[in-house]
């Protein structure tokens, strides 16, 4: 194994954790959870891949998967902003609704053959750059290029802005959001939807650049669930979030390698052939899924980790 192929392949992979977790990031900070990530990702995959199979245009097929996602998130924010339903419910009925759908809509694609993909490119200079330039700016898909771009985006975005400033208020204070002027549900209803453009991106990455010519229900292989802890372990920030998506691509990654006849230091591989060791390293990432979860949902760990207050609660104007 290398270390510098897997840190790369896990920058790659990274990005699509990347994409979906800033959109569940803005979406949380204006108030509204999304347990959907799974659904409108998949729902992502499969809209790039067979507009891409129809059109040969990769690009068309990445706008269209960002469309599709977004209407998916616009139906969560009509159930849990409009009328004001449950936020898990619908966000977990909404994963069911997009893997059904893109399962339907996405039948014989696993036989549709090669497609355009969208480009890979070395940037020059800081591609020598030591180890980190082979690392990052080495034969990178452009997706990757976006994410280090949308980042610092975010991150200025909500910090450094008075509509992230209008975000965050939403999130913390609703009520006195609106009693300053800020039009909370329609906020509310643009982060949401922002947030499945991005998860729709994820997707459509998946299948046009980071494990592209094929579509199936294993596309996504959970990382719609991964992202979703990934926000808790960011603690809503979209520096941390990088950190937490490259260090989790990397991870995916090992534990492919780590299955293979040697080891990184070149010696023979003593869980090699053993089935049941390559389970449990398969595991790893969603026992710790399910862990930031679980610390997630206590309430005095949510404040002290800097959880939006008024996160899946429901705004009713008039009602304190």
């Amino acid at each position: 194994m290398d270390l510098i192929i897997i840190l790369q392949a896990g920058v790659a992979s990274g990005t699509v954790l990347l994409f979906a977790t800033i959109g569940e990031i803005l979406a949380e900070r204006a108030g509204v959870l999304n347990l959907g990530l799974e659904g409108m990702m998949l729902m992502g995959a499969m809209s790039a891949f067979s507009v891409t199979v129809h059109t040969g245009n990769g690009w068309l097929g990445l706008l269209v998967a960002m469309f599709a996602a977004g209407l998916l998130a616009l139906l969560h924010g009509l159930v849990s902003i409009h009328f004001q339903a449950d936020q898990v419910v619908s966000g977990l009925a909404l994963t069911f609704l997009g893997t059904g759908l893109s399962l339907v809509f996405g039948e014989g694609l696993s036989k549709a053959g090669a497609i355009s993909l969208l480009p890979t490119f070395t940037v020059p200079l800081l591609s020598a750059i030591p180890v980190l330039g082979p690392v990052l700016f080495t034969n990178q898909s452009v997706m990757v290029y976006l994410g280090y771009l949308l980042v610092p985006a975010a991150w200025f975005y909500i910090n450094r802005t008075r509509p992230g400033l209008h975000l965050r208020a939403v999130g913390e204070n609703p009520i006195a959001a609106d009693a300053m002027g800020i039009n909370v549900y329609r906020l509310r209803y643009i982060y949401v939807w922002v947030g499945g453009v991005l998860a729709g991106l994820a997707g459509g990455t998946i299948s046009l650049a980071i494990s592209p010519g094929w579509f199936s229900e294993l596309t996504t292989s959970g990382q719609g669930w991964i992202a979703i802890g990934l926000v808790i372990f960011a603690q809503w920030d979209p520096w941390r979030a990088a950190f937490g998506s490259y260090a989790f691509g990397a991870l995916r990654r090992l534990v492919l390698d780590i299955q293979g006849p040697t080891t990184l230091l070149g010696v023979r591989n003593p869980f090699y052939y053993n089935p049941y060791w390559g389970f449990f390293l398969q595991m790893l990432p969603y026992a710790f899924t399910i862990i930031v979860l679980i610390i997630g949902s206590r309430e005095a760990l949510r404040q002290r980790l800097g959880a939006p207050a008024a996160l899946g609660q429901p705004y009713i104007r008039g009602e304190r």
